[in-house]
């Protein structure tokens, strides 16, 4: 497994980790995934998986990077701090290790929101705080309302087939090192569409499968990382088995050109 630095943080993560929307759990997923030193996990008080995600980490919790989400609707600062508390009893441990919110609410001020995740911070409930679905101005000004406390990630969907964040989010991104936490990273295993037809010659080529050529592309990018979601022990050993190589430029070229 290959890492990368967190944001401005000083914790390294994994550039591979597993996402639990949908997810069932109790298959052993994460005790392979620990096991190949994919030990991060992302979940959501949404989800409804956060008590799975618990149990199934049952005796690794001080090896696993805890990654977990606040609603849109709870950001109010009084919603923030008590929902973090019930994601903490769910998730049967003291700390958060990423606390994000979900989706951002123009009804609820960004800086509202932000106070309380810094002071959550300042308790030792959350190590790092990170957005989801934010464009390049909620966070700025999410960033702005934290003060010392860095923004570590932005939380956004990427994969071949949605690149809609090139725009502006990734260099964004990029250049204020936050890391992209790529979820719906294989298109939900959508490989029609520009470049994605090319995946399949790619993957035969090298000997790879085409979900591993789809998660490299990302995972090879500064500041990316991705969370495919799977209940299949077999699905981590084959997302584990994107990183630790790189496609030369042409074949990258290939994926991309439309």
């Amino acid at each position: 497994m290959e890492y990368v630095q967190l944001g401005r943080s000083t914790t390294q993560v994994p550039k591979i980790g597993f996402g639990t929307w949908q997810y069932h759990g109790g298959g052993g997923v994460l005790r392979r995934a620990h096991e190949l030193g994919a030990a991060f996990v992302d979940t959501a008080e949404v989800y409804g998986t956060e008590a799975q995600v618990a149990t199934d980490l049952a005796g690794l919790r001080d090896d696993f990077f805890i990654a977990t989400k606040v609603s849109p609707q709870n950001l109010h600062h009084s919603d923030v701090l008590a929902h973090c508390a019930a994601s903490l009893k769910r998730l049967a441990t003291d700390r958060i290790d990423l606390y994000q919110v979900h989706w951002p609410n123009p009804d609820i001020p960004i800086a509202e929101t932000m106070r309380a995740m810094a002071e959550l911070v300042a308790d030792g409930q959350v190590r790092y705080v990170g957005v989801s679905n934010y464009s390049v101005a909620q966070m700025q000004e999410a960033q702005d309302a934290l003060g010392d406390v860095p923004l570590v990630s932005n939380q956004v969907k990427y994969s071949l087939g949605a690149r809609e964040i090139e725009a502006d989010i990734l260099p964004y991104c990029q250049e204020h090192n936050i890391t992209v936490i790529a979820y719906s990273p294989l298109a939900k295993g959508d490989f029609s569409g520009p470049g994605l037809e090319r995946v399949a010659g790619i993957a035969n080529a090298r000997g790879k499968t085409p979900a591993q050529i789809m998660l490299n592309w990302l995972v090879s990018q500064p500041q990316v990382i991705a969370i495919p979601k799977t209940d299949r022990v077999e699905r981590v050993d084959e997302a584990v088995g994107a990183t630790g190589w790189t496609m030369d430029p042409a074949e990258r070229t290939a994926l991309t050109s439309s």
